[in-house]
């Protein structure tokens, strides 16, 4: 294996000697990147520990912060029986460690001001890394450098998706874009979502994000480098957009998914556009909807591409409202990802609000029924989310016809449910039972996100200290003692299933991928020689590049990464 030399890595922060290892018993488990200065900070200790708990400074040794841990309890998710140190009250920047008798010492941690800038970056240059139809070059990708894989400017039309206008076999160029996840596949309705959470982290936090250069291609033009990022994915979206009909292709895809191989050397069989949906019609009207409001401000820079945004927003609503049961499913031949979804009254609602707050017409406010529409924690097959998101940012420029105290209380119900989980939880996150499913990490994020819109409309602590709970979860405060980031933490990921990070020749993985995380259902064990450690839902996981249930990576997992570390850099204290 080819190892990159240290100093070309930047961005791998915190590398512990164990990275990678098995944690060890009884380890003290905390967020192995750090805090900010104001932050809520606590950390898990195996209930054999001593109650009396130091923070010490890391280099020598000098003791910090001494206080007491809280009673132990369960936590059913892990079997394990814990307690909770709170050392809120450390606040001095420095690089530390926690110790406590009976435990071994936690990762080392920092606090500082801006302590997630460099971990926004790399999650925002994951979706360069993730580019197709491009080359990544020395300049811009380092050691990750590879040559270009999937033009897509020769793409057929699958008998799925044929019309009079477009029969079978009909060729369109349909480039750029993000590969899903660890495949080299391009989805909309996946792409939806993840394309509006880097908008929204844009459109909420746009200081943060004006000072950024990312280190891509586009750095330093008259963009900010996360609105290039999207635009690389909108312009593909706007392809799989029938102009005929306004319908829009559910994915762009080869008929199997290619082997672990760079993009270049992939199977050179035909790619197709499949079959238009209605999940994809109302995603991609959501998606345009939002991107139009944006880059009204950018008119100069990239002339009429807000009004055809909206325009093509318009049409693809229309689309779906003549069309509003057409399930996708896989048709004959077709073994790719499916993002399959059979219900749609959340895309109904997210594209009426995405529509009514760029287009100002009453009539899509009407559209969305807001009183039947309920908040609730964002996946991909399920947006509603991202309505009341949009809503509640807007709320000061909204029409009559929105109901303020409607938009209020459902954000503010569903974060004070978050938080009452997150309260009550013996390893103190909002993550429960039902919440470790398949790319279990991103659920824990979307929740620090729904936490984040109520701590902005009413300034409740407690949803911010829930909030940070979250990122402290995937960065190490978790019970396998992982952080689940490529490239951060003491112990972090180093196999993630990422066709690119298996096949190039690296010995690190590309870094600033945020992987699924544990769940119970282990559909990969049969595909992996390593046995899962455990059944318990939030142990079972394998850092193995076998695990595509537990250690894919994924363009919606990373979006909520992106915006909650930009979130609690600046709302958690002072922004770098």
């Amino acid at each position: 294996m080819r190892r990159a030399p240290a100093c070309l890595f930047p961005l791998l922060l915190a590398a512990g000697a164990h990275a990678g290892a098995a944690p060890a018993l009884g380890e003290i488990r905390v967020n192995q990147l750090g805090f900010l200065p104001q932050a809520h900070k606590v950390a898990v200790l195996p209930a054999g520990a001593a109650g009396e708990v130091e923070v010490i400074d890391a280099a020598s040794g000098a003791v910090a912060w001494r206080g007491r841990a809280g009673p132990a309890a369960a936590w059913r998710e892990s079997g394990e029986t814990v307690m909770l140190a709170d050392f809120s009250a450390l606040t001095r920047p420095g690089a530390y460690r926690i110790r406590a008798a009976g435990a071994a010492p936690s990762a080392p941690f920092g606090v500082r001001a801006g302590a997630y800038a460099d971990l926004n970056r790399a999650a925002l240059k994951a979706f360069y890394f993730n580019r197709a139809g491009i080359a990544l070059d020395p300049a811009h990708a380092g050691v990750y450098a590879r040559a270009a894989g999937h033009p897509d400017t020769h793409v057929l039309v699958h008998a799925s998706a044929a019309s009079k206008a477009r029969p079978e076999g009909t060729v369109i160029s349909s480039p750029k874009g993000w590969y899903d996840a660890g495949d080299y596949n391009k989805y909309i309705v996946n792409s939806g979502i993840s394309t509006y959470t880097l908008l929204a982290a844009f459109e909420h936090f746009p200081d943060y994000f004006a000072r950024q250069r990312n280190g891509i291609p586009e750095s330093g033009n008259a963009l900010p480098d996360i609105l290039d990022e999207a635009l690389w994915n909108l312009e593909w979206m706007l392809s799989m957009q029938d102009p005929n009909d306004g319908g829009v292709y559910n994915k762009l895809t080869n008929q199997n998914f290619d082997g672990m191989v760079m993009p270049d050397k992939a199977s050179g069989t035909p790619r197709y556009v499949v079959q238009k949906g209605t999940a994809a019609a109302l995603d991609f009207a959501a998606t345009m909807a939002t991107a139009s409001r944006i880059m009204k401000a950018y008119e100069q820079q990239r002339p009429g591409l807000s009004a055809r945004m909206l325009a093509a927003a318009e049409a693809a609503w229309e689309w779906a409202r003549v069309n509003p049961a057409v399930v996708f499913r896989n048709p004959p031949g077709v073994v790719t990802g499916e993002y399959g979804d059979a219900v749609f009254d959340d895309e109904f609602a997210w594209a009426a609000a995405e529509l009514y707050i760029s287009s100002g017409k009453d009539s899509y406010y009407a559209a969305m029924k807001p009183a039947a529409v309920t908040a609730t924690v964002p996946e991909w097959a399920d947006v509603r989310g991202l309505a009341w998101i949009s809503l509640a940012h807007h709320r000061k420029s909204l029409s009559a016809v929105a109901d303020q105290r409607l938009i209020a209380e459902r954000i503010d119900g569903l974060a004070a449910a978050l938080a009452t989980t997150w309260r009550a939880s013996a390893y103190g996150v909002p993550m429960q039972g039902t919440d470790f499913v398949w790319g279990s990490n991103a659920v824990a994020l979307n929740q620090s996100m729904m936490l984040l819109q109520a701590y902005r409309l009413n300034g409740k602590r407690d949803y911010l200290d829930a909030a940070q709970a979250g990122l402290d979860y995937v960065l190490g405060r978790n019970a396998t003692g992982n952080s689940f980031v490529t490239g951060f933490g003491a112990r972090r990921v180093l196999h993630p299933h990422h066709r690119p990070s298996v096949a190039d020749q690296v010995a690190a993985p590309v870094p600033g991928f945020l992987v699924g995380g544990p769940h119970a259902g282990q559909q990969d064990k049969g595909d992996c020689k390593a046995p899962y450690p455990s059944a318990l839902p939030a142990l079972s996981y394998l850092d193995d590049d076998c695990s595509y249930a537990s250690n894919e990576v994924a363009i919606n997992w990373n979006a909520p990464l992106v915006y909650v570390s930009a979130a609690l850099d600046v709302l958690g204290g002072a922004a770098p």
